[in-house]
């Protein structure tokens, strides 16, 4: 569980001298599936492995993101999507069990399956506004491994089903920023 929480807001609030590069800009505030954009990036080279998936409390900065008036179980899932067999994001998902019945109760058995693919595939699927933060290995938000000493960007959006509210966070790893610097239009 993150110890102290990165600052979520929307990226115009952040000053442009302080912002991260245009081509991660584009990633942080692209609204369609980041599932399928990661697989088009890779050219189809891409797998999801599972960190941990827990019943658990959400952390505070979440339950409020999520509307919780008091903490309640969720499912707490911390996934890394990799493309070309690198670690290019680490996704933490806060699914409130009060979500996850009916049609959605499948998805506490998503297990390697890319939970974004399922989203994207719902024809009633709406999203909220994205919120970006810098994000540093002092929150405690990723695996120290897979951070470094480096800001790493990420971004965080709710998903509603059948108005059952759904967290999901993003953080862009080293291995993706340094592929996408490789790849900047000449």
């Amino acid at each position: 569980m993150p110890q102290s929480s990165p600052s979520w807001q929307p990226l115009a609030r952040i000053a442009k001298c302080q912002r991260p590069s245009l081509a991660m800009q584009d990633w942080l505030t692209d609204s369609g599936s980041l599932t399928a954009r990661l697989i088009a990036q890779s050219s189809g080279q891409f797998k999801v492995q599972l960190v941990r998936q827990i019943i658990g409390l959400p952390c505070l900065n979440e339950c409020h993101a999520l509307g919780m008036k008091r903490p309640a179980l969720a499912l707490i899932r911390e996934v890394i999507l990799c493309g070309n067999g690198e670690p290019w994001v680490f996704a933490r998902s806060i699914l409130p069990l009060a979500s996850l019945t009916g049609r959605l109760r499948h998805l506490r058995k998503q297990g390697t399956r890319p939970l974004g693919a399922f989203l994207f595939s719902q024809p009633q699927l709406t999203r909220s506004a994205i919120a970006v933060a810098r994000i540093s290995r002092d929150h405690a938000y990723v695996p120290g491994d897979l951070v470094g000493d480096q800001l790493l960007w990420g971004r965080r959006s709710m998903f509603y089903l059948q108005q059952k509210p759904l967290l999901v966070s993003e953080v862009f790893l080293p291995a993706f920023a340094a592929q996408l610097t490789l790849h900047l239009p000449r």
